[in-house]
């Protein structure tokens, strides 16, 4: 028998200073919060502030940690901070063909992947923390 594999990733939802969330435009889902793969040796908090930076430019403080989200058939656990922004500028990357804050709705309607935009509005609502799908 083998060691399961698991796929680990972190993601971040930002708010600005003018409680603007900021977003990326992936290559393949559109607008999305950044995050990615935590790496071998990595904490969860470490790679959201990682994945962050490397996808939109912007440096963040973790304020929380919102939730989990399990996707129990491909192995994969999505996790959820909730960060503010403390410096840096908006800049594209090789996974982020756009990059900017938007009002908090406007950025919601931007979102097109319902899961993500769950995602999002689940971290922004305290009363629904500590969140914890499965899927």
């Amino acid at each position: 028998m083998y060691p399961p594999k698991h796929i680990v990733s972190a993601a971040t939802v930002v708010l600005n200073e003018n409680n603007e969330l900021l977003l990326i435009k992936g290559p393949r889902r559109g607008w999305e919060m950044p995050g990615g793969q935590v790496e071998e040796g990595e904490s969860l908090e470490e790679a959201a502030i990682r994945e962050t930076k490397e996808e939109s430019g912007i440096d963040v403080e973790v304020l929380k940690f919102c939730g989990i989200y399990q996707n129990v058939e491909r192995s994969i656990c999505n996790t959820l901070f909730l960060c503010k922004a403390v410096g840096g500028e908006p800049t594209t990357s090789p996974e982020s063909l756009e990059v900017g804050f938007f009002p908090i709705q406007e950025a919601l309607d931007m979102v097109t992947f319902a899961n993500f935009r769950e995602r999002i509005e689940a971290c922004l609502d305290e009363a629904a923390q500590p969140v914890f799908v499965e899927f």
